[in-house]
């Protein structure tokens, strides 16, 4: 399983220099797993930087994979990894989604770049 970071989705989006290393775990919907706070955060800058309809449309390629709800469990989880590894809470709430579906997260925030299970590249 796979969790791409809205850093990665991003730049997927926009093409970017680091579009390719993204490109297969977000192609292969199959095991791709969606932390809704990418959702949020991923339209949310799209919405800004462009419009509403292309936020809508970015979303709902997101949404080809398999959605993770925020759960008490996975909220819990997210507050000791944010304690223990002094990152932020909507990244620990990424990282936690993706420890439960027990997927590789696949980004280039350098937050993320020293903890088990992260493929980072640097942007």
């Amino acid at each position: 399983m796979n969790l791409v970071d809205s850093s990665g989705w991003l730049e997927y989006f926009a093409d970017g220099e680091n579009a390719d290393f993204f490109a297969s775990s977000i192609e292969d919907t199959e095991h791709l797993v969606i932390s809704t706070v990418n959702i949020y955060e991923v339209f949310k800058r799209i919405l800004i930087q462009r419009d509403e309809h292309s936020a809508l449309q970015a979303v709902a390629i997101m949404e080809q994979g398999h959605v993770v709800d925020l759960s008490s469990e996975i909220s819990l989880s997210a507050a000791l990894i944010s304690c223990k590894n002094k990152i932020p809470m909507a990244d620990s709430m990424i990282y936690a989604t993706a420890k439960a579906s027990k997927a590789t997260l696949w980004t280039q925030d350098i937050a993320y770049e020293a903890l088990e299970g992260v493929k980072y590249i640097k942007k």
